[in-house]
């Protein structure tokens, strides 16, 4: 059975960083694609960031450009996102994703796993 756990969520204040991790158990990793996706209050799902088997990433908004960073680790089955400079829009439920069925990385219907997600708030 395929389990993705996030961990690292939080309340910070606009400027400050939070690191997100998600673990994942029963799936090697190695060969697939990971997806980070946020929910804000009131809003659809959308994703976030994506990176590769072979270490590409791709950043789905242009919000988070030069403020987060999608890292994985292949060896500890588990990938990142490092937000820094948050602010007050990026709150929200973040949830992990693996495991592509279709190539639009950046869509919801694209991954097979998800997270239960972790909640980041994020306040003036």
């Amino acid at each position: 059975q395929v389990q993705l756990v996030e961990s690292g969520g939080g309340s910070v204040h606009a400027g400050e960083s939070l690191r997100l991790s998600c673990a994942v158990s029963g799936l090697t990793i190695s060969g697939h694609t990971l997806a980070w996706f946020r929910q804000g209050p009131g809003k659809e799902r959308e994703g976030v960031a994506t990176i590769f088997p072979g270490g590409d990433s791709r950043y789905c908004v242009d919000s988070v450009k030069g403020r987060f960073t999608i890292s994985r680790d292949n060896a500890a089955n588990s990938v990142h996102l490092q937000m820094d400079s948050l602010r007050p829009e990026d709150t929200a439920i973040y949830y992990c994703a693996t495991f592509a069925i279709m190539t639009a990385f950046c869509g919801t219907g694209s991954y097979r796993y998800w997270g239960q997600g972790t909640q980041v708030t994020v306040s003036t």
